[in-house]
């Protein structure tokens, strides 16, 4: 089985990397797949520390009870169950055969750019 690999990207029209995405998918390669966020703002709200810790713990792991990845990661179950399905409605984390959670990406790259806006120069 290929190994999946996500790219989080931040691009305001949603239509744009939307399209992008489809382009990518009628390739008869894999090319991993995308996640993107119309602002910063979203992104950081979405993905908090705490949450990217989850994903981290559960990188290359076999399947895992909450209530075992709270103890990895020294959190409170209740707490790790809502952070937990807020991954799985990003599609970040996913639940296995037996009711755990798994991260089914080997790799995940996040491609961000600042730069300045033209319309806020003086």
């Amino acid at each position: 089985m290929t190994q999946r690999h996500l790219t989080i990207t931040l691009q305001t029209d949603w239509q744009a990397a939307l399209r992008q995405a489809g382009a990518r998918a009628r390739t008869a390669r894999y090319q991993g797949e995308v996640l993107n966020f119309e602002s910063p703002g979203v992104f950081f709200s979405r993905l908090s520390e705490k949450r990217w810790a989850l994903i981290r713990a559960l990188q290359g792991q076999a399947e895992l009870a909450v209530r075992e990845l709270a103890r990895r990661v020294g959190r409170d179950v209740k707490r790790v169950h809502e952070d937990v399905q807020a991954l799985a409605e990003l599609g970040l984390v996913e639940r296995g055969a037996s009711g755990g959670v798994i991260c089914p990406f080997a790799e995940v790259h996040i491609d961000m750019r600042l730069q300045a806006d033209p319309a806020l120069a003086e």
